[in-house]
């Protein structure tokens, strides 16, 4: 079997060649030499230019540059190639093209087709701004987050007549990191109905101009407007308010990363668009929580794949080191993680390990659980204040039961429009009236 980039012979080729069989049949069956003359020219020319094609146009240096190299799904980025002939004779008559990876769905604007490619002079030492270099350009949208390697870039060559092409691979693949959309979350108006807890720990967090207020005694040069009254009438001296900050919040997400726990009849392209969900949710969340300046734990179900090594296959719950981000740059170390994710089978060893840490927020995302798994998370319910799972279509409403009747607050995710509203039902809030009526009057 041929490889890709073997000589062969355009439709034109084809045509030359089988007429010039034919007339060369024809020839040998009449005894006419003057058509078996035309006949074998015919041939010839097709085989000549097979010839001609098998010479390389010469060496080409390739650098390839992606404007921005990070890209979230469904926004520009522009491919720049920078071409420099090496070689000591011109190339002239070559045409390039730069095929994109498979998957990525790509939608406007997308890789060009053969194109030709400038004439390029013999090489000459000093910049790559003279005559014997080029810059191309095209821009990409990718659709389907991943990580896709672009390249070698493909030079086509030509003979004279069109009838044999050839493409020869040059330059070095590189990667372009597709990240998952991001969905924007209220970072106003959510209220809380409870006053105590980790929940009231956790908005106050995210808000990071709510600092905890504690009463201490009064000391000279104290300034009196700072007397905290009820807390002076409870101690039986002048007590005062000072602020505390917070350091160092924490929550954690949980993403189920494991689709063996789904029925067989689950069809798999439904499985696939709920996976690519959950991972929309969990990045809309952690980057949320990031930029309120929380620390983020990202557990996964499965092995993990966020951070690989020889031990790391007993998922997040078994005992797997969890991914932790923090601000600044975490949101990037987050995304560019969720970025080539996949499902994976579950872990062997199923039961909570002991590197599970304390009571912290926790947010999961599940896409679909068995009663065994579904069991292991109601287990985690103590550990977990406020415990919020995000469900997709899914789940089986014998995995909703268990989880809610294990004091989970279960919060339905149909689709990317839903994700701001279950946030916000998710913490238990809900947007102030005056915001939505203003936005709804836009």
């Amino acid at each position: 079997m041929l490889s890709p980039w073997s000589p062969r012979l355009t439709r034109r080729g084809w045509i030359f060649l089988a007429v010039g069989l034919a007339f060369g049949l024809d020839a040998i069956l009449i005894d006419h030499r003057d058509l078996l003359f035309i006949a074998g020219l015919l041939v010839s020319v097709p085989l000549m230019g097979l010839f001609h094609v098998m010479l390389r146009p010469g060496q080409v240096r390739v650098g390839r540059i992606f404007r921005p190299s990070i890209v979230p799904a469904g926004d520009d980025t522009v491919v720049s190639l920078q071409l420099r002939n090496l070689s000591s004779r011109p190339l002239d008559g070559a045409s390039w093209r730069d095929p994109a990876p498979p998957g990525m769905g790509l939608m406007g604007q997308s890789a060009p087709a053969d194109q030709l490619l400038p004439a390029l002079e013999r090489y000459r030492a000093g910049p790559e701004t003279g005559p014997d270099s080029v810059r191309l350009e095209y821009a990409l949208t990718p659709r389907i987050r991943g990580v896709y390697a672009f390249g070698p870039l493909l030079l086509g060559r030509r003979d004279p007549f069109g009838l044999a092409v050839r493409e020869h691979p040059v330059g070095q693949s590189h990667d372009l990191v597709v990240t998952p959309r991001v969905t924007p979350l209220a970072t106003r108006g959510v209220s809380v109905t409870r006053s105590d807890g980790s929940v009231r720990d956790l908005l106050r967090s995210l808000n990071p101009t709510s600092d905890e207020l504690i009463a201490r005694e009064y000391r000279p040069g104290d300034p009196f407007r700072r007397v905290n009254w009820p807390a002076t009438a409870r101690h039986g001296e002048i007590m005062v308010r000072q602020e505390e900050q917070r350091s160092n919040p924490e929550a954690r997400i949980i993403l189920d990363t494991t689709l063996n726990s789904h029925g067989a009849a689950e069809p798999a392209r439904r499985l696939d668009h709920a996976f690519e969900l959950a991972i929309e949710v969990v990045a809309s969340i952690g980057v949320y929580l990031l930029d309120a300046g929380l620390k983020v734990q990202l557990l996964e179900t499965g092995p993990s794949q966020l951070v690989p090594g020889s031990g790391q296959n007993l998922g997040g719950l078994g005992g797997d080191a969890p991914l932790v981000c923090s601000a600044p740059g975490g949101d990037r170390e987050l995304l560019e993680g969720l970025a080539n994710l996949v499902p994976v089978a579950a872990a062997t060893d199923v039961g909570v390990g002991p590197g599970f840490g304390g009571s912290l927020p926790t947010f999961a995302v599940i896409v679909g659980l068995s009663e065994a798994d579904a069991a292991l998370f109601a287990s985690l319910r103590g550990r977990c204040e406020p415990a919020v799972v995000f469900l997709l279509d899914s789940v089986s409403a014998v995995a909703r039961a268990v989880l809610r009747d294990a004091g989970w607050r279960c919060i339905d995710v149909r689709s990317s429009r839903d994700i701001p509203a279950a946030w916000a039902s998710g913490l238990n809030g809900r947007v102030d009236a005056r915001e939505t009526s203003e936005t709804d009057s836009d």
